[in-house]
């Protein structure tokens, strides 16, 4: 087991993806401060929305150790930051700390292998490079984006489309790819 600070927010991150954040609490300010030092790393923790701050599942099991590629000062003088998504890990326990910082006890999850995408998921692959195309933001994160590789393909569907916190997990938790570009193509088709 190893022990993280969390970063809990609604968003969703995945190993190899990545995603910019805007740091301006205290105790995340910390938590930046302590993984630049090398101190303690952290991990992307997705919130469940449909409980109470106070509820003891208000942080989904399932989080993504990260790690910090790049900083910035915002135009409003804040600290920005790019993460990159390093493994998926499982959490065992939380708690807080003093300034209210969430901290877990993890175990560290399989890692999807690389796989070449299987033909049949084309129109996942060509609707994910239209997006790409359609948001500068989002490309500029994916200068050499993995498009034939099924994981990184399902891996980037399931951080960027809104769908259930519960289901992300569950797809997510998946041995394989395949059942979650099964389920994403099923709800394209349904939704074309």
């Amino acid at each position: 087991m190893k022990q993280l600070a969390l970063f809990p927010l609604n968003s969703f991150i995945l190993p190899e993806g990545r995603m910019r954040l805007r740091i301006f609490e205290p105790r995340y300010v910390r938590l930046i401060s302590e993984a630049s030092a090398g101190k303690r790393d952290f991990a992307l923790a997705q919130i469940n929305p449909y409980v109470s701050q106070q509820h003891p599942d208000r942080i989904l099991p399932l989080a993504t150790r990260v790690c910090i590629e790049d900083f910035e000062q915002l135009d409003d003088g804040l600290l920005g930051i790019t993460i990159a998504g390093i493994e998926k890990v499982q959490i065992a326990q939380r708690w807080q700390e003093a300034d209210q910082l969430h901290v877990a006890q993890v175990q560290p999850l399989d890692n999807w292998p690389a796989l070449q995408l299987d033909a049949g998921y084309q129109p996942l692959m060509l609707q994910l490079q239209k997006l790409l195309q359609q948001q500068p933001a989002l490309q500029q994160l994916y200068p050499s984006p993995k498009y034939s590789d099924a994981t990184w393909l399902a891996s980037r569907w399931l951080e960027l489309l809104p769908m259930q916190p519960a289901l992300k997990q569950r797809l997510a938790l998946e041995d394989s790819p395949a059942p979650c570009l099964d389920s994403l193509q099923a709800w394209m088709s349904y939704h074309a």
